[in-house]
């Protein structure tokens, strides 16, 4: 696999998201008002990748913010359609798979400037 450095923040493909990753996923999402009518908007979440797992279609990451002091995790399937794009913007050194100990601990994460991203 070919690699190149880059600064962040930058847009990346769903194959190329590891754990440690700071990233912004856009997804759209329907809403239904009272009156039936369907609105399409992009809704934004930030966080830090804590675990990739699965293997082909099934392959999920979740994803872990804190929003007003609560801690907030989703799992999201990679190939979902309704992503429209991935922006990873910090990447931190992580030697694990599963970082989940870190909604738990007071650690900070140690962040690279920059980064070799996979083509």
């Amino acid at each position: 696999m070919e690699q190149k450095l880059v600064s962040l923040p930058v847009d990346i493909t769903p194959a190329q998201v590891r754990t440690g990753m700071t990233i912004r996923i856009h997804q759209t999402i329907k809403d239904v008002n009272a009156q039936g009518d369907e609105k399409e908007r992009v809704q934004v979440f930030e966080g830090l990748v804590t675990s990739v797992g699965g293997a082909g279609v099934s392959k999920t990451m979740t994803v872990r913010k804190v929003s007003e002091g609560i801690g907030v995790e989703r799992i999201y399937p990679l190939t979902l359609p309704a992503i429209q794009r991935i922006e990873c913007v910090k990447v931190a050194k992580v030697r694990r798979k599963n970082i989940a100990f870190i909604a738990k601990t007071k650690k900070r994460l140690r962040e690279m400037k920059q980064v070799k991203l996979a083509a």
